[in-house]
């Protein structure tokens, strides 16, 4: 009989478990390269608190933008609590920026993870697309919360700043590239899209019509905070000026707690030329 009893706790405990939704803090990041004209405004004055407000914000996966090499050993460095998947743009090892994932090493188990270039021959690494400036790049990852084993689907990329259709079609690439890898997996996607929210380009990843769309977690929140724009060239751009750039989406069925877009300045230092958003949202 305790045998029996042991078995239907045991079974209890795990539907239990597998019920239970995943709440994630979710962070888009874009660090800004490490410029040297950047002068006081470099990456040696502001990696500290570019460490320091991922884990204020209790972060638990971070896509990140314009990140060099010597740039993401300085954030494994002040975050030895995080795991890091990413390589070079340029060459698909260390060239150029990386659109690096960071996840907690110890809420998440990684079970795959790659790589695709915006271009027109995405397995091709270093390949150039369209009318891009840039060679772009997209990170993926299937991550597995530790506790439920509920695993998602989590994307990462920035978009030309030039192309007007490198970012048509770049984002076209991305929503059928996650439609396929993602399995029918929750999916997250962050990135600096260089594009604002009434834009062909945001329209498009929002547009019903396609059957891998995906909403913004700003449009979804149960509360919002911050301002309606992202990039402020370490606040030189005029308040007028400043556009929204930056974004998490996921599909149109994720609860979404909380939406933010951060404050500019850590301890009176710019976190970096674009304010980061967060997302608190609920996995099933």
């Amino acid at each position: 009989m305790k045998k029996i009893l042991y078995a239907l706790t045991a079974a209890l405990l795990l539907i239990s478990c597998k019920e239970k939704p995943v709440e994630l803090n979710v962070m888009s990041f874009n660090i800004r390269y490490d410029n040297p004209a950047d002068s006081l405004n470099n990456w040696q004055y502001r990696k500290d608190v570019a460490a320091r407000i991922i884990k204020d914000y209790n972060s638990d996966i971070v896509g990140t933008q314009e990140v060099l090499v010597n740039q993401l050993n300085d954030l494994k460095a002040g975050l030895p609590e995080y795991n890091a998947i990413g390589v070079g743009r340029q060459d698909g090892k260390e060239k150029g920026e990386y659109c690096a994932i960071l996840y907690k090493k110890d809420k998440f188990k990684e079970i795959k993870s790659g790589y695709f270039w915006l271009s027109e021959t995405p397995e091709v690494a270093g390949s150039k697309g369209w009318d891009g400036a840039c060679e772009r790049i997209a990170t993926w990852a299937v991550l597995e919360e530790s506790d439920t084993k509920k695993q998602v689907f989590f994307i990462n990329t920035h978009l030309d700043h030039v192309g007007k259709a490198a970012r048509q079609e770049g984002v076209t690439l991305l929503l059928n590239e996650t439609g396929k890898l993602s399995n029918g997996l929750p999916v997250i996607m962050t990135g600096d899209f260089n594009a604002t929210p009434d834009s062909d380009v945001i329209k498009h990843v929002k547009d019903p019509a396609n059957p891998n769309y995906m909403a913004h977690t700003k449009d979804l929140a149960v509360t919002k905070s911050g301002t309606d724009w992202t990039y402020h060239g370490y606040g030189k751009v005029p308040l007028d000026k400043r556009e929204f750039i930056d974004y998490i989406f996921v599909k149109p069925d994720t609860k979404v707690l909380k939406h933010t877009v951060i404050p500019e300045k850590l301890n009176d230092i710019f976190i970096s030329d674009h304010s980061l958003i967060t997302a608190q949202i609920e996995i099933e």
